[in-house]
C-alpha cells in the first residue's frame, strides 16, 4: 500500500499526521520525504517522523531554503530529479515494504521539482500500477472549506479520489467555525474524516504521542466524521 499525504497549505500539520499515520501503519512501514526544503533552519521532517512515531524514513532531496522545493533549487541554481524519478525510487521502496507513505511538501500543486512536477503528478504517476490512497489534511479553522474543496477538486479532476481528511490540530475549545466546519467539511466535499490530531499533539513526548495515534485515526472511512472527530473525542 503507498499512502500519499498532502495539505491544503503549508503548514496544517501535514507531519504530525504522518507520524501518526506511520504509528498506525505498523512494522514493515517506511515514510518518504521526495522534496525536504528548510533543512537549515527547522528539524527536517523525517526527523520529526522518526522521533515521534519510531518508524524509519528517508528524503530524495534535501534543501536548505524554507521554500517550495522547485523554488527553493532555483534560488540556489540547483537541479533536482523529476517527478516520475521519484515515482520510480517509491516503487522500489513498495517492493520492499509493507507499506509506504509519502509525505508532500506545501500543498498538492507545489512544484516538487524543477520541471513543474507536482504531488498531485507523483501520485498520479504511482496509482498506474499501484493502491495508491491519498489522504488530504486540512485545517478547522475559518477558510478551509475553501481550501479544502479546491484541494480535493484538484484530485478529482486527476481521477484520484482522496481516502479522506485529516484535521491537523483541533483546539481543545473549538468556537463556532470550528464547530460548524467539523459538519461542513465532509458534507460539502463528500470525503469522510478519518482522523482528528488535537492541536499541540505534535509537542506530546514520543511514547505518549505513540499511545494516542491509534485514538485520533479512529474514524471508521465512509463515516460523516461528525461523532468521531468531535472536539471532545482528540484531546491528548
Amino acid at each position: 500500500m503507498i499512502t500519499v499525504v498532502t495539505g491544503t497549505d503549508t503548514g496544517v500539520g501535514k507531519t504530525v499526521a504522518t507520524s501518526a499515520l506511520a504509528v498506525c501503519s505498523g512494522p514493515g512501514t517506511i515514510v518518504v520525504k521526495p522534496a525536504q526544503t528548510g533543512a537549515g533552519t527547522d528539524e527536517p521532517d523525517c526527523s520529526v517522523v522518526g522521533r515521534l512515531s519510531a518508524c524509519p524514513t528517508t528524503e530524495f532531496v534535501r534543501l536548505d531554503d524554507p521554500l517550495a522545493p522547485g523554488t527553493a533549487a532555483r534560488l540556489r541554481g540547483a537541479d533536482i530529479p523529476a517527478v516520475h524519478t521519484h515515482a520510480a525510487r517509491i516503487r522500489d521502496l513498495a517492493t520492499r515494504h509493507t507499506s509506504v507513505i509519502v509525505e508532500g511538501s506545501g500543498g498538492l500543486l507545489v512544484h516538487l521539482d524543477t520541471r513543474g512536477g507536482t504531488l498531485a503528478d507523483l501520485a498520479t504517476d504511482l496509482a498506474r500500477d499501484h493502491d495508491v490512497r491519498v489522504l488530504v489534511v486540512t485545517r478547522i479553522a475559518l477558510g478551509t472549506l475553501n481550501h479544502t474543496g479546491l484541494t480535493v477538486e484538484a484530485l478529482r479532476r486527476r481521477g484520484i479520489e482522496p481516502a479522506g481528511l485529516v484535521l491537523g490540530a483541533v483546539p481543545e475549545r473549538p468556537g463556532l467555525a470550528e464547530r460548524c466546519n467539523l459538519a461542513d467539511l465532509p458534507r460539502i466535499t463528500g470525503i469522510p474524516i478519518v482522523a482528528a490530531l488535537p492541536e499541540g499533539a505534535g509537542a506530546l513526548d514520543p511514547e505518549r504521542f505513540r499511545a494516542r495515534a491509534d485514538s485520533w485515526f479512529a474514524a471508521s472511512p465512509g463515516h460523516d466524521g461528525a461523532e468521531e472527530s468531535r472536539p471532545g473525542a482528540t484531546n491528548p
